[in-house]
């Protein structure tokens, strides 16, 4: 039996990451316009470090992200670990005390025969499953930064 081309479908140059991030103890902390407004102005100066931040739903206590790194210029860690800071630094100037963020992240790389329109659903979808609102347009936290790859419907 030959080896499996499991390689091959991933996108090698650009890597897409899904990434949820936790709140420190489930704090509900993420829905607010200045943290919303931190993420895309974080997402926004991507580029710059090899970062590109696609879709992204904040929910009360956690993030869901899409994002695309030049591996030559960004890990993943780092730019998560950026990310937090950002945020732990627009909630403390808000009054609220340290710490903000769990620490670790979950993240799941894409692969080409993936179907990332799949997992966008479920992300766009999570606050209404929390009961949050009734459809997931009426949702005011979430966003896109950059648009990933033509194969990602709507993201």
């Amino acid at each position: 039996m030959g080896r499996l081309k499991r390689l091959d479908e991933v996108y090698a140059e650009h890597p897409v990451y899904f990434v949820t991030a936790c709140t420190h103890e489930r704090r509900e902390l993420l829905v607010n316009d200045v943290v919303l407004r931190a993420v895309i102005e974080y997402g926004e100066r991507g580029p710059e470090r090899g970062a590109w931040l696609g879709s992204f739903v904040l929910m009360t206590d956690h993030l869901h992200a899409f994002v695309a790194l030049d591996a030559d210029r960004c890990r993943l860690s780092v730019w998560v670990s950026g990310l937090k800071a950002v945020t732990a630094r627009v909630l403390k100037e808000d009054g609220i005390a340290g710490p903000q963020w769990q620490k670790g992240f979950f993240d799941h790389v894409l692969r080409g025969s993936e179907s990332a329109s799949e997992k966008w659903e479920y992300v766009r979808n999570n606050p209404v499953r929390a009961g949050l609102v009734q459809r997931p347009e009426d949702w005011a936290f979430w966003g896109q930064v950059h648009l990933l790859r033509s194969d990602e419907v709507g993201m």
